[in-house]
């Protein structure tokens, strides 16, 4: 039997459209930042964009077109004092802050209008279960895909309260269906509340989804701000390789660089 040579990842991407789905992560959207912005210099544009968490904030801003330029410098010059709010209520910081910087980097009035298909997954408190936002204020939506608990205060849409789209979706898979054309950015690290051995730690498989997984990157967080340029930067020259690797069993896998 003949066999013919697996594509490389670029040329999967290049063959039809496809969905850049990104994962949840703390403080992630660093990393996720680096790979779009590989995937843009490679001219390999996604047809819609769907995440949870950190996911959800660099696919609302990369499906408005936010300035991939103003958007590096907005991140890497991320201080503290620009989401450091505590306050009473049912979490450490009010958000009010962390919203302000969401209406700098976002160029949407609302999510429906988005230039690329945008869906963002947060958890329902109401019902306990993943919500699909695709349409309404952008910044509370990501506001609420963003909202770990006990860490920030709860969005307030409609009424209801919404939590950390990662608490049931980690992989910000929510909002696509069997058979999609998928290049999911899968952030390996693991939170203190989840167990070793979660299945939301583990790459989904299925056809057509393609797990993209870097290994080594450095982990940063509100006392480790300093590490999310490096993080940025090792996740873009990790993707500018993965790029050129051939597609084996739906994963690519690199380590960073």
């Amino acid at each position: 039997m003949k066999t013919y040579p697996a594509p490389s990842l670029a040329e999967w991407l290049a063959d039809r459209p496809f969905t850049l789905a990104m994962s949840s992560g703390f403080f992630g959207f660093f990393a996720h930042f680096g790979v779009v912005k590989a995937l843009k210099e490679h001219d390999l544009a996604p047809a819609r964009y769907c995440g949870s968490s950190a996911g959800a904030l660099v696919s609302a801003c990369m499906a408005g077109q936010a300035c991939p330029e103003k958007m590096e410098l907005t991140l890497t010059g991320l201080c503290r004092e620009h989401f450091w709010d505590p306050a009473p209520g049912l979490g450490l910081l009010a958000g009010k802050r962390f919203r302000s910087l969401l209406r700098e980097m976002l160029t949407l009035t609302d999510l429906a209008d988005s230039p690329t298909p945008v869906a963002l997954s947060a958890w329902h408190a109401g019902t306990r279960r993943t919500r699909v936002l695709n349409a309404g204020d952008p910044i509370e939506a990501v506001y609420a895909s963003c909202a770990v608990p006990f860490l920030f205060q709860p969005a307030r849409i409609d009424g209801d309260y919404y939590w950390d789209g990662g608490i049931a979706d980690r992989h910000g898979l929510a909002s696509t269906w069997p058979g999609e054309r998928v290049l999911y950015h899968h952030l390996q690290s693991r939170s203190p509340w989840r167990r070793a051995n979660s299945p939301a730690l583990q790459a989904p498989l299925r056809p057509n989804l393609i797990t993209l997984a870097i290994d080594g990157l450095a982990r940063s967080g509100p006392g480790k701000l300093e590490q999310g340029p490096v993080a940025l930067q090792q996740a873009y020259k990790a993707t500018t390789q993965a790029l050129a690797k051939p597609v084996r069993q739906g994963m690519v896998n690199v380590d960073s660089v």
